[in-house]
């Protein structure tokens, strides 16, 4: 962004008073001016045609339209990032999951607290969100759907029991790991994840990548067996770890203090794949901000495992993907609709003893 420019962001919220006293806090920003509008769907192609935003911040609550409804036509006709703001409360949890499925980057737990220090506390968080969903939006960012699938592991001469999955995600990661896990066939090794996301959200969000996939989806729960065509989303609240039992695995939570800021973490995930299952691995780090897992697949890459980092172009924020090609844990980069196809010819590959053999995406 050169001197004197801005990020264009228009607010969506049927309060009239609260829309406007958001845009502007979140206009005090140097580097951001907002604009708001209500859920009516005339108003919003208007200020579209008006502003050009660069990010829209949507309500959950929207009446007028629905917020579903909403982002829906928004992903299909105007394609910039969408922050969902959620209310506090179980209510919106599962429209919340429903959102991030739909497309949208991120969602924050943000009440609409009319005070003054309410209202510049959310502009804060909003704003932080605001620039990095901005800074790593970039051309081809959306796979298309139904490229890139990976056939039958067995088929292909691949045993699925013998192998481990470790997908991390953040900012944008919603959309990448559903299109990751709508790809892996029905006999794909097992899979454990760690997508950044608060605890009420993990169960539905799972549910939902639970419809849209062949393999079973799930959160995982303390001491569950790892199983081939399964996968395991971490709670949101406390940090998932994987241990030998037998000639498998099994998925157990740890302790809840952050690490890199975060739990759960990547890195604690990536770590202990890398401890117990070593070059039976696979590590996948895709879209986030800051560097959470990128040491975690370099110790993965250093314990023998394949591994993944989400190509720049593919990524809505490259953050977590670029810190691991910074350190040469990496390697192979790949949009996520290629992601599943490329898991399977590395370890097809590894059974032959021709890596080298795989092309690098770029």
């Amino acid at each position: 962004m050169t001197p004197g420019d801005f990020l264009r962001v228009l607010v969506i919220d049927d309060d009239p008073l609260f829309g406007r006293s958001l845009a502007a806090a979140l206009s005090a920003f140097a580097d951001v001016r907002g604009v708001a509008c209500s859920g009516e769907t005339a108003q919003v192609r208007e200020q579209l045609l008006r502003h050009h935003p660069d990010v829209i911040v949507l309500d959950l609550g929207l009446r007028k339209t629905g917020a579903l409804v909403m982002l829906r036509k928004l992903r299909l006709n105007y394609p910039v990032p969408v922050i969902v703001r959620a209310a506090p409360g179980a209510e919106s949890t599962d429209r919340a999951a429903q959102a991030v499925v739909l497309g949208a980057v991120d969602v924050l737990r943000i009440g609409r607290d009319g005070r003054p220090a309410a209202v510049r506390a959310a502009a804060g968080q909003l704003a932080v969100r605001i620039r990095a969903v901005a800074a790593g939006v970039g051309p081809g960012a959306r796979p298309a759907a139904g490229a890139g699938g990976a056939g039958s592991f067995r088929a292909q001469g691949v045993d699925p029991n013998r192998y481990v999955i470790a997908i991390g995600a953040s900012t944008g990661g919603t959309e990448a790991l559903a299109t990751v896990l709508a790809r892996l066939p029905a006999d794909s090794p097992p899979v454990v994840i760690v997508q950044h996301m608060p605890a009420a959200f993990t169960g539905p969000f799972a549910a939902r990548l639970d419809g849209l996939s062949v393999v079973r989806v799930s959160e995982a729960a303390d001491g569950e067996r790892l199983r081939a065509g399964c996968a395991l989303l971490a709670r949101g609240d406390t940090h998932l770890v994987v241990r030998r039992a037998g000639n498998g695995w099994v998925a157990r939570y740890t302790h809840q203090e952050p690490v890199n800021r975060h739990c759960p973490s990547v890195d604690v995930l990536f770590d202990a794949v890398a401890a117990v299952a070593g070059a039976q691995a696979v590590g996948i780090l895709l879209t986030g901000m800051g560097a959470d897992g990128a040491r975690g697949l370099l110790r993965l890459h250093q314990a023998g495992a394949v591994t993944i980092a989400q190509n720049e172009s593919s990524c809505v924020v490259y953050g977590m993907p670029k810190q691991a090609v910074a350190l040469g844990a990496a390697q192979y980069t790949a949009a996520p609709a290629e992601v599943p196809g490329l898991v399977l010819r590395a370890l097809q590959a590894r059974g032959r003893g021709c890596e080298e053999a795989v092309a690098r995406y770029e």
